[in-house]
Formats: C-alpha cells, structure tokens, sequence
C-alpha cells in the first residue's frame, strides 16, 4: 500500500469517527421532528387514540426535558388532558367500536368486558387504565380496536392459517406418545404427563442440523398456543381416533399440566394424555 493510499484510508477512518456523534444526533432530531409530525396529524383528525398513547412514550418525556422546547410543556400537557378526557369518555363506545371492526375483518369474536374471546384458543383483556390490551399472554400497549384487531389477525395467521390435517396430527402425536412408552417401558395405554408430551413433540420437529449445532436461528417453533388449538381442531374433526383406532384421552390435575381445551370447549389445566383403545 503506497502513503497516499494508507493516508485516504487512515483520514476515511478517523473522518467516520468524527460524524458519528452529529449523525447520532441528526437521527434523533428526526425522531423527535417526527414524533411531533405524529401528534400533530393526530390532533387533526381527532384520533385521540392514537395521541393518547403517543403521549404516554419515552419519547415524549424526553421532548419535554428537550432544552430549548419547554414551552411546549403547555401544549402537551393540554393534549394529553384532552386525549385521557376523551379516552373516558370512549369506554361506553368501545365495545361497539371494536365489534365492528372484528365484524369488517370477518373475525369472530365475543366480548364479555374487559375480557373476549375470538377462535377457539384466542383470548385477551382490555385495561383502559394502563391503556393496554393483553392477547394470549402476550402484551399490546394499546386500546385502539383497529390495533386489537390487527393483532388478533396476527395471531389467528400463526394458529389457524396453517396446513393442517387432524389425522395426520393424532398420528403424529401417537407416534410420539408411543416412544415414550418405549422409552419408559410403560405399558399400552399408560398415562404420560401432557408436558412431557409436549415436548418431545416439539422435539420431533427439529431438523439433524439443528441437533449438530442447536444455534436458536435453526430451531423450529412450536408454541403451546398452537399446540392447544391444534388439539382443539382434531376434538372438532370427529374423526374418531388414531389410523388404528386409539382414542385420545386427557386427564385433568395441576401436577404438570398444561391449560388445554377439552372436548367440550372449556379451556382446563391437563395434567396427563393417554390413547387407550377404541370401546366397543
């Protein structure tokens, strides 16, 4: 490398060093420029959603301890009195809002405030004080019913949107209850706890690259959400069992359990799963 060479890499070098700070620095103007664009649009067409919970971000803190900008306090304080005023006042609406919008996404849904229900095995909780909603355990800061229903569809993509057979499934299942007789030398029948199922049917997903080198990015997911509601579309087919005729039972308890849906639709913690044979 000549000096001239080395001379432009080194001044590359040490000039990237330099900017760094002013670009930081210009990203966050711009964070903040558009975060106060965002409320501004908000304000203009009354979505006092949407300004409600913009004001209750970190970033809004930070603006308002933004040297330069305090007379802005003012102006957020009285937005953000608007915003919580009008949220109160949208609590008798909200049900119907968000009926309505579950009804223009063609998604089912019963509500029973603060809770609801949509497909089997997708559930959740409105908290208009923390303004969040809660959705199969997963949080969601927002009570805004468009989000709620982008979610849920979200959700129901992951659960239900899926290739799915319920006979190849309970054979699969079976198959994996069968190994762990085996394993336990555990006669035909035998009771095995629903976690232990559970987990070694995730198991069986995995690829052999990943038992070579289980790096999460090779792993393939498989979530007790979808696990309940896989389970709930097989009690739903009727198709009577096993290819050879084993019929699925669950058992309720606490000790290792899993919450399950049962055969008639109520979700229950279930402890142990057997196949027994078909009853004449």
């Amino acid at each position: 490398m000549t000096d001239h060479e080395t001379l432009l890499r080194d001044a590359q070098e040490g000039l990237n060093e330099i900017v760094k700070p002013y670009q930081v620095e210009i990203n966050r103007q711009q964070r903040m420029a558009n975060f106060i664009k965002s409320c501004m649009r908000c304000a203009a067409r009354n979505d006092f959603l949407q300004l409600d919970e913009l004001l209750k971000t970190k970033l809004a803190r930070d603006i308002l301890e933004e040297t330069g900008i305090e007379e802005s306090g003012d102006i957020f304080e009285g937005l953000r009195e608007y915003a919580d005023e009008q949220v109160d006042r949208y609590r008798m609406e909200f049900i119907e809002d968000l009926t309505d919008k579950a009804r223009e996404a063609a998604l089912e849904m019963t509500i029973d405030f603060p809770r609801f229900e949509s497909l089997k095995g997708i559930e959740g909780q409105i908290d208009f004080f923390n303004r969040t909603t809660t959705i199969n355990k997963k949080l969601l800061k927002s009570i805004d019913p468009r989000r709620i229903v982008t979610a849920l569809l979200r959700v129901k993509k992951q659960l239900y949107d899926r290739p799915y057979d319920p006979r190849t499934f309970i054979d699969g299942l079976y198959g994996i209850y069968n190994n762990i007789l085996k394993q336990e030398n555990l006669p035909p029948g035998a009771k095995v706890t629903a976690q232990r199922l559970y987990l070694e049917y995730v198991i069986s997903f995995q690829s052999k690259p990943f038992f070579q080198d289980m790096d999460k990015g090779r792993f393939r997911g498989y979530s007790g959400d979808q696990f309940n509601v896989d389970l709930w579309r097989y009690l739903q087919a009727g198709i009577g069992g096993t290819s050879d005729g084993r019929i699925l039972r669950m058992t309720p308890g606490r000790i290792s359990a899993l919450w399950l849906i049962d055969s008639d639709g109520e979700k229950r913690r279930i402890t142990s799963i057997s196949f027994e044979e078909k009853e004449d």
